[in-house]
């Protein structure tokens, strides 16, 4: 497979907020740091990162089940990013914790045993970022009982 290369253009608007372009349809997106470097206008890199994360993981879930004509939705994802110190004392994000809901009892669903096993192998973002980052997923349906 050939490889692509996705570019966004960031551009200062103040202090730590920029404007986020990401070409085509995509609108615009404000990010901002927290006070106190930023005014929290927008989400932070921290934020943008978590939700990077959850979307792929969200959008292969949903991806794998819908190969075996399965209808899950709707699929919510919560993503916890977790801050905290390097050896030399830097700040930086050492753990996250996905939580993925399917929106439907599992029973429903048919394969879903394969799914679970094999979804997040094809999540691009979160397999990337995993090699730096630990990343735990979770998986429930909408009883609330513990999938994965």
């Amino acid at each position: 497979m050939a490889e692509e290369t996705v570019r966004v253009e960031l551009t200062q608007q103040g202090d730590y907020r920029f404007q986020v372009h990401f070409g085509g349809a995509a609108p615009d997106l404000l990010a901002d740091e927290p006070a106190p470097l930023g005014t929290g206008m927008g989400p932070s890199p921290v934020q943008l990162l978590a939700s990077a994360v959850g979307s792929c993981l969200s959008d292969s879930l949903l991806f794998a089940l819908r190969k075996f004509k399965q209808k899950p939705e709707p699929i919510t994802c919560s993503v916890e990013a977790v801050k905290g110190r390097n050896e030399q004392g830097r700040l930086r994000v050492v753990a996250m914790k996905a939580i993925l809901t399917l929106g439907v009892p599992g029973e429903s669903l048919e394969h879903l045993d394969r799914v679970l096993d094999q979804f997040e192998a094809f999540c691009t973002v979160t397999q990337s970022v995993g090699q730096g980052i630990a990343i735990s997923v979770e998986v429930r349906d909408a009883t609330g009982v513990k999938l994965k």
